[in-house]
């Protein structure tokens, strides 16, 4: 009977052992950085970010040449008009740096919300890439979180993936 039982274990334990699990791992930094949605998104805003920029220069040499008349004119008016003028002057000033500072904090929130998005659509495509192609489990890494030390270049799935992304993003 114990010889048996021993028999019965040690043939779980041995078939248990040939249910082999499918895992592979990804480069999480990689897999954004090359993701084509993502270099198409940093480009929009490194474009947005260029025409604000002139337009904000624009407007502080329209607010300095402002200031420049102001002061040119300041000899001619009577101590209170001059600081009425200058108070309107820090008045504008103060809303014009506000309003810049509003822009943005609205070009770096639409940024953020896009690229979050891209993060969403790579986390599930590579959890529907892991259920098609019967993985047991995907897992990243990053220079900044390195989770997986050590993988053979066969688990490597960072390619495989980008290509594929990079492929569905262009059909669309």
């Amino acid at each position: 009977m114990k010889k048996n039982s021993i028999l019965v274990l040690f043939l779980v334990i041995f078939m248990s052992c040939q249910n082999q699990q499918k895992i592979g791992f990804v480069d999480n930094g990689k897999m954004i950085n090359e993701y084509q949605e993502k270099k198409d998104i940093e480009e929009k805003y490194t474009q947005r970010e260029l025409a604000f920029q002139k337009r904000t220069d624009s407007i502080g040499k329209a607010f300095q040449l402002e200031a420049q008349e102001v002061q040119l004119q300041a000899s001619t008016m009577s101590q209170s008009k001059q600081q009425e003028q200058y108070q309107i002057l820090g008045q504008k000033q103060k809303m014009l740096q506000q309003q810049i500072q509003f822009e943005q904090q609205q070009m770096q929130q639409g940024y953020q919300t896009e690229i979050d998005s891209v993060i969403v659509k790579v986390k599930k495509f590579v959890k529907g890439y892991g259920k098609d192609y019967g993985y047991t489990f995907i897992l990243g890494t990053s220079d900044n979180a390195a989770s997986v030390l050590y993988g053979k270049e066969e688990n490597d799935l960072s390619q495989i993936m980008i290509d594929a992304l990079n492929a569905n993003y262009i059909k669309k």
